[in-house]
């Protein structure tokens, strides 16, 4: 079932607007590319994730020419990607956490976890200096 208060659309609007036949639609869900939630009727519903999603597999089939076994490793690829991210935020926010709640951190501790970021590398020391 749809959740309340997302945009959903039904296949047809969806393989209209994306001039794709709407058996395409259900051979990408039978690949488990596509999950569209279904209606009591199970009529399928299509959210603007899974649109988002269409609009990758297209780009990657039309565009890139990759077959449907590539789409789904790169799916998944990019899914465990995600996950990954998402865990290496959430350790970064446990250290700094951590060092911020300790009684000896000194406000230089403090200063060097702001001050630390992908797009600022730590300078590389030079030998002999």
């Amino acid at each position: 079932m749809a959740k309340r208060g997302k945009a959903a659309y039904m296949i047809s609007a969806v393989a209209h607007t994306f001039k794709i036949h709407p058996q395409t639609l259900r051979l990408y869900e039978r690949e488990g590319l596509l999950k569209p939630s279904r209606t009591e009727g199970n009529t399928r519903l299509y959210t603007d994730e899974d649109i988002a999603r269409l609009e990758l597999i297209l780009s990657l089939t039309r565009d890139m020419g990759v077959n449907l076994a590539g789409v789904e490793v790169v799916l998944n690829m990019r899914a465990k990607m995600e996950q990954m991210r998402r865990q290496m935020e959430d350790f970064v926010n446990l250290v700094q956490r951590e060092l911020m709640n300790r009684e000896v951190a000194t406000d230089e501790i403090k200063n060097a976890l702001v001050r630390m970021s992908p797009a600022h590398p730590a300078p590389v020391q030079k030998k002999g200096t």
